[in-house]
């Protein structure tokens, strides 16, 4: 595999100084990443580890922090749990479309970038002196908009590129239920407490939904956003709680496919079934783009949540 390896302690200094304050407004960085997260540790192979997401969002990122640039999301596209060594850092992406980075590193600092990889419009940050802990990572495009296939490279040799990596970057065009969840697996057993069992998580994604079936609709991840595992003999409500106008698609034990817009209350969306076994879930956004929700569980009601949040 080739590469390029940066030497150049100005342009670190450069990216360095594109750090913003903790008190400086910031996008959500509590919100669980869009794309999903890894862990890391120094000298990590096979190096790089790459993730092919979509860009983009609805946020000026200038609007927040005044030397970035490019449309991001609310919550972050992917986040990097890394235990640091004595190599560098080097956080870059590859797209046919012009893109940007920001970042929140483990310092609580945010740091940015547009054109600083050596392809064109190509962003890259590195740290010459990486810290251990979290960087959660926003891919934008410099142009309005979202749904631009990317591809993010997280690499301690330098600039990654999908021709030198051997990346094939497919954009996601129709559901499969047996890639893994974006947002983990539940288990539940008959009777669980507390119920309603609630998972934070970001809906919508690059997926035409009406691609399941046509009365379905939205927009949803390829694979499944959770798979729950259900050992029960009573109903089981799946719902959104959230400001946002969410959609559901769920596979259910039963092989069969159920959809709804809004089921629940409000713009939420709800579905109730029955029977154990595995239900593959799938939340989506009414239109184009990410939204901030919370997935419920219940055996007890459709829209049931005794505490709302």
């Amino acid at each position: 595999m080739s590469f390029r390896r940066h030497f150049h302690t100005g342009l670190a200094a450069l990216i360095i100084s594109a750090g913003f304050g903790a008190s400086a407004a910031a996008q959500n960085f509590t919100l669980p990443p869009a794309f999903g997260s890894v862990q890391l540790q120094a000298g990590f192979i096979p190096d790089p580890h790459y993730r092919n997401l979509t860009a983009g969002g609805s946020l000026r990122a200038q609007d927040r922090f005044s030397n970035c640039r490019g449309y991001i999301a609310n919550a972050p596209d992917y986040s990097l749990y890394y235990t640091a060594g004595a190599q560098d850092l080097f956080i870059n992406v590859d797209s046919d479309r012009d893109t940007t980075l920001v970042i929140n590193g483990p310092d609580g600092r945010w740091y940015c970038d547009d054109d600083g990889a050596d392809e064109p419009l190509n962003p890259l940050l590195y740290w010459s002196n990486p810290q251990s802990g979290r960087y959660d990572i926003w891919v934008g495009t410099y142009t309005p908009g979202s749904g631009v296939p990317a591809t993010l490279f997280i690499s301690e040799l330098g600039e990654q590129t999908i021709e030198n990596a051997g990346v094939v970057r497919r954009t996601a065009t129709r559901v499969d239920i047996n890639r893994p969840a974006v947002f983990g697996t539940v288990n539940l057993s008959g009777g669980f407490l507390p119920d309603p069992h609630r998972v934070p998580l970001t809906a919508g994604g690059p997926v035409r939904a009406n691609t399941i079936d046509s009365s379905c609709r939205g927009y949803i991840t390829s694979g499944p956003s959770i798979e729950l595992s259900y050992n029960g003999y009573g109903s089981m409500h799946i719902y959104t709680e959230g400001n946002s106008d969410t959609t559901l698609a769920v596979n259910g034990p039963d092989g069969r496919w159920y959809c709804n817009d809004d089921g629940a209350n409000g713009v939420n969306a709800g579905l109730s079934l029955s029977g154990s076994g595995i239900y593959d879930v799938y939340v989506g956004t009414f239109s184009q783009g990410r939204a901030a929700t919370t997935l419920m569980f219940s055996e007890v009601a459709l829209g049931y949540n005794p505490s709302p949040k």
